[in-house]
């Protein structure tokens, strides 16, 4: 089971344990099951609210999980991406530090989540 260690300007760093492997744990369910505040509005990889930068913790190579459709679409009208960098990620199989909460599924990794760092 992963670590993650979610972190945010203006609260105490918080780590838990994740359940890897169930392709329905996202970084925001965690979350909240947590009772840490990353704010979302649509839950859905629409709106962009629920923005985090991950930094994978291991010695092995990131995991991450693709984009979504939706998260590629968002996370370059945000500012985030290119889609040269899109384009990138996919030939190198390289997961980006901005990610969407709601779209991110878990891997058996530890991460640290920063939220609130837009």
């Amino acid at each position: 089971m992963p670590n993650i260690t979610f972190s945010h300007p203006d609260y105490k760093d918080k780590t838990v344990y994740a359940v890897a492997g169930s392709h329905t744990e996202t970084i925001l369910k965690i979350a909240r099951e947590n009772k840490l505040p990353i704010q979302f509005d649509c839950q859905d990889g629409e709106c962009g609210t629920c923005l985090v930068r991950v930094t994978h913790l291991g010695k092995t190579k990131p995991k991450g999980g693709p984009l979504t459709v939706k998260e590629q679409t968002v996370l370059q009208e945000l500012g985030k991406l290119t889609a040269d960098e899109i384009e990138q990620m996919s030939v190198d199989d390289f997961p980006p530090q901005w990610r969407l909460a709601c779209q991110m599924i878990v891997r058996d990794e530890d991460l640290l989540v920063e939220y609130g760092v837009n």
